[in-house]
């Protein structure tokens, strides 16, 4: 089979195009055998040559590539089994590719777990609504809340078991997802905060303690609200009038008079 593999990969480089998308033919051609020779030697399909190609550590395509199938089946395994459960194997077999293809791709798991923090985590909310943010800082605040909320509840459930990790296993996988992340998560805060600090509306704290204040109180909540659910009924605010009350508090926290909220332009003001 080694032979075959080898006049595949020869005629896609060729043509350059996937190994799937050629055909049967030309592969033959490259090998310098027939066509009904090759097919012989496949056992009568080329998804045994396919396979081949596979355990090879590439791609042979006619599907998504091996980086979005490999992160999508990690996502969906860490919302089954948690991070504790996640190996390359694992997301191997469910991805149907090679292990030395997701070395390759991802230089490992915790680069694999860094990549599917990066496409089902907070990150992409975060990065449209730098992109485009809301004028007042109010608005910016209950946006951001409402980005990450929309995150933790995202199916596959990735962000709770992401802190739930954190939590029970400071130095574990979770950490060094978060740290990989962190560039990406601190350049799209700072987007959205700087803005405020520079024009007198926000309090000009060191940007991780403003993130600190702006995220603490929601993740918080929203990891003990199946705990306090059953326990507090209607007593429990709803998930959006917490949001409120956060956004609120934050803005009492750290919000200079004159920043936009109201109609009398103080976040400082009681009401009626």
């Amino acid at each position: 089979m080694e032979d075959l593999v080898a006049a595949a990969l020869a005629a896609a480089k060729e043509r350059d195009r996937d190994v799937a998308d050629v055909p049967l033919t030309a592969i033959a051609s490259a090998a310098g055998i027939s066509r009904s020779t090759l097919l012989r030697r496949l056992g009568g399909s080329r998804a045994a040559l396919d396979e081949a190609v596979r355990q090879a550590g590439v791609d042979p395509g006619g599907r998504p590539p091996v980086r979005e199938r490999a992160i999508e089946a990690a996502a969906l395994l860490v919302a089954e089994r948690g991070l504790a459960g996640i190996t390359l194997d694992a997301v191997a077999d469910r991805a149907g590719c090679s292990l030395p293809s997701l070395h390759t791709v991802f230089e490992g798991r915790d680069g694999l777990l860094a990549a599917v923090f990066g496409q089902y985590g907070p990150l992409p909310d975060l990065e449209a609504l730098a992109a485009d943010p809301p004028e007042s800082l109010p608005d910016t605040v209950r946006a951001f809340y409402d980005a990450f909320a929309a995150a933790f509840g995202r199916e596959p459930r990735i962000v709770p078991a992401v802190f739930a990790d954190l939590f029970s296993r400071p130095g574990g996988p979770a950490a060094r997802m978060m740290a990989a992340n962190l560039p990406r998560m601190f350049e799209g805060l700072n987007g959205l905060l700087r803005p405020h600090i520079e024009a007198g509306r926000l309090r000009p704290l060191p940007l991780p303690v403003l993130v600190q204040l702006l995220l603490g109180p929601l993740i918080t909540h929203i990891l003990l609200r199946p705990v306090l659910e059953p326990a507090l009924g209607a007593g429990l605010p709803s998930l959006e009038e917490s949001i409120d009350l956060f956004a609120d508090a934050y803005l009492r926290a750290v919000a200079l008079p004159g920043a936009e909220s109201g109609s009398d332009g103080d976040p400082t003001r009681e009401e009626p």
